[in-house]
């Protein structure tokens, strides 16, 4: 009899348990849920607004942390997550671009597909997903611009690598892309390169994320290609 009374009790501190652990978010490899909640809370463009979504991940997300001023007062809405590969930024492209009905993307997309070095990535299948991304985006009648990538020597976190060459070829074949389809290019790379295919120094902080200096000169031409997507 003190068993069965037990029972009910011991089932019921085990489910009190099992709801209080941290839900657990293994199944969502894109990160749906990571902006879930801004979109919602963001709503349906107003009357005139011209939404601009840059898509991407670290590059994008430190922006909006280390620059808050470039996206405050303005229609720019900050879709990076750090770490991101491209596959990720096509589950992506629905929830954080598509559904929140801007006139322009602006997508930045490979470096970490490079810096992964499974063997399995090669700039083919990365051009792949910024493809599918940019047919996307045009099938919704939302204006495009692909980005050539930042330079990059060497990855602190994957030394060895030699991603300058990969990046370089990647950046000749979505100009390419883009001038064939029409879609505008953002050169990202001409600007902050050195003479060892690398960031200059006093721009970055650490030879692959801009600093506040980098992105300045990033607003320079982000702007400048976002007003020639816009006219």
């Amino acid at each position: 009899m003190k068993i069965a009374r037990l029972l009910p009790a011991m089932l019921l501190v085990t489910t009190c348990a099992f709801a209080q652990q941290k839900e657990d978010f293994k199944d969502d490899w894109a990160a749906l849920s990571h902006y879930e909640q801004e979109n919602k809370a963001l709503g349906e463009p107003k009357p005139g607004e011209k939404r601009v979504v840059f898509l991407g991940s670290s590059i994008f997300e430190f922006w909006k942390a280390k620059v808050p001023e470039f996206f405050a007062g303005r229609p720019y809405i900050d879709r990076g997550i750090s770490g991101q590969l491209s596959p990720q930024l096509l589950i992506r492209f629905r929830q954080d671009v598509i559904d929140l009905k801007p006139k322009l993307v602006i997508i930045l997309a490979g470096s970490n597909d490079i810096a992964g070095n499974t063997g399995h990535v090669t700039n083919e299948r990365i051009m792949d997903n910024i493809k599918s991304m940019a047919e996307l985006a045009r099938l919704h009648n939302i204006k495009v611009i692909l980005c050539e990538y930042l330079p990059v020597n060497d990855y602190p976190w994957r030394k060895g690598l030699e991603p300058a060459p990969k990046i370089i070829a990647l950046n000749k074949m979505i100009k390419a892309y883009a001038e064939a389809n029409k879609f505008i290019v953002l050169d990202y790379f001409t600007p902050l390169v050195d003479d060892k295919l690398g960031q200059k120094a006093e721009l970055t902080t650490d030879g692959v994320h801009p600093n506040a200096a980098g992105y300045k000169i990033m607003a320079t031409v982000t702007e400048a290609a976002i007003k020639k997507a816009l006219k």
